[in-house]
């Protein structure tokens, strides 16, 4: 703020304060211009909450929609109709999409950088959506299998090039509130997913079509119509977006910037791509998103299998698949706030593991089976508060665009690796209980708390060393940086 104009006040004004025109007076219109600069900059930021965030959780709401619903599907009546109960057909037909997926993450958000966001999300979603529309008119399994491979490859830019996005406009403990809402809109759409599925269901024989065709065909149709959605409303980054007025832009940048000094992306060069691959921290990140990932893979495709499992019948299988999904928009928010408010992460990733680690071991070994679907519930209260958690981790500490850009294809890409892990060890022979599907999953669950602590006490000791100026440079080169634990 500027000073105020000397020449309207005389020697006396600054000797006498009980004068009218006073320091006092200058200090108030201070204070009404600290009150204006911070309203203005709340308001712009709820814009950009506004702008981004459910554009963005709407369109991978269907992301995880289209990648999940062979679950139903095969409930639904495709398991018969492709023959995909033959030895380990739909294990295969499952898993094979994270093949892509995991292979295309880093090149995704190496042409992210090329392309923009709404150039390139635009493409993945209209192409992940022809897809999906397709797959409602595959006659056998093999079929099936091919488009399985083309969607995760189409689908494999979207996640961390969101992720990334989200990272670029707001302060690092700013981002877990920010994942945990958009992430909670697409668990609350992944939980209707059953229920939409059972619906379109319903239209089976209509037009000659079975009714789990319709679930492929609608469900794709609609993810077409969000692609030209993302053409017109997702945004580009801070420096480059559209929506903002220049002052708007200015507060946005300089909140950044005074967070962690990367609001302007720095050049992308092979150089800075491979060094940042040999930072172990980044590696350890997706083992900990690999970890978070298997109890909602292992849900997403196997709880509508197990419910039936249970004695339920498919309608009632389908339906009960969606309750599971409801508490934890209450429990993630809860978490998130706490965790962006005392600026921690690591012990509320922990706290939710071992909820949901608690609900895999009833799910898996309680006898009563109302006492096994309870456990879906923890499952998924405990999983779902610890995915943003991890995601805020491991973005909060991390600067440059650069190292952002190889850092949230990392993550996601070794969560990929979940889905393969998940689609093989629950095998259709171990239904309906899936043992050793759900102790494995366990065991995921014990190594990301192991990782959590290894990653958070190295971050420690190096905040430490910072703090006692016995480092020779600053943390990840940037002054007054310290890590989030």
């Amino acid at each position: 703020m500027p000073a105020p104009n000397c020449e309207y006040f005389s020697e006396a004004d600054f000797k006498n304060p009980s004068k009218g025109s006073s320091l006092d007076s200058v200090k108030l219109e201070a204070s009404d211009d600290e009150a204006e600069r911070v309203k203005f900059e709340k308001k712009t930021m709820l814009w950009v909450d506004i702008r981004i965030l459910p554009i963005l959780a709407l369109i991978y709401s269907f992301c995880l929609i289209d990648r999940i619903n062979m679950g139903a599907a095969l409930t639904a009546g495709m398991g018969v109709d492709l023959e995909l109960l033959k030895g380990s057909r739909y294990n295969i037909a499952s898993m094979i999409y994270f093949v892509p997926y995991i292979i295309f993450q880093l090149p995704g958000n190496l042409v992210l950088r090329i392309l923009g966001p709404r150039h390139w999300l635009t493409l993945s979603v209209l192409t992940w959506g022809s897809v999906q529309l397709g797959m409602g008119f595959v006659t056998n399994w093999g079929q099936l299998t091919a488009t399985r491979v083309l969607m995760g490859m189409c689908e494999a830019p979207f996640f961390p090039a969101m992720v990334f996005l989200i990272s670029t406009w707001y302060r690092r403990h700013e981002v877990q509130k920010r994942i945990a809402v958009f992430y909670l809109i697409s668990l609350t759409m992944g939980g209707v997913s059953p229920i939409l599925a059972w619906a379109l269901s319903l239209l089976d024989g209509k037009r000659q079509i079975a009714g789990w065709r319709w679930i492929f065909i609608i469900e794709g149709t609609i993810t077409l119509f969000l692609g030209i959605i993302c053409w017109f409303f997702i945004p580009e980054f801070p420096h480059q977006n559209r929506f903002l007025t220049k002052r708007q832009t200015d507060v946005v940048l300089k909140r950044v910037e005074e967070d962690r000094g990367d609001s302007i992306p720095d050049p992308l060069t092979r150089d800075k791509v491979i060094t940042h691959l040999k930072d172990w921290t980044l590696w350890s990140y997706g083992v900990m998103f690999f970890c978070v990932t298997m109890p909602a893979y292992s849900q997403a495709y196997f709880i509508s299998i197990i419910l039936k499992g249970m004695g339920w019948s498919k309608t009632k299988a389908l339906l009960l698949s969606a309750p599971p999904y409801g508490p934890p928009i209450f429990t993630v928010l809860l978490s998130s706030w706490l965790s962006d408010k005392y600026k921690h992460r690591s012990g509320f990733i922990i706290f939710n593991t071992l909820v949901c680690i608690v609900g895999l071991c009833l799910t898996a070994f309680a006898k009563q089976n109302a006492v096994r679907y309870f456990g879906a519930f923890l499952t998924n209260i405990g999983n779902a508060g610890a995915a943003p958690g991890i995601l805020a981790y491991s973005s909060n500490n991390v600067v440059s665009h650069s190292k952002r850009t190889v850092q949230s294809a990392v993550t996601v890409m070794l969560s990929g690796l979940a889905g393969i892990v998940a689609t093989t060890v629950f095998r259709t022979k171990d239904a309906p209980r899936y043992i050793p599907g759900i102790a494995t999953t366990v065991g995921c669950q014990m190594l990301l708390i192991v990782t959590v602590l290894i990653t958070s006490f190295h971050f420690w000791r190096l905040n430490k060393l910072s703090r006692e100026g016995k480092l020779l440079k600053p943390l990840e080169g940037q002054t007054g940086f310290f890590y989030t634990l």
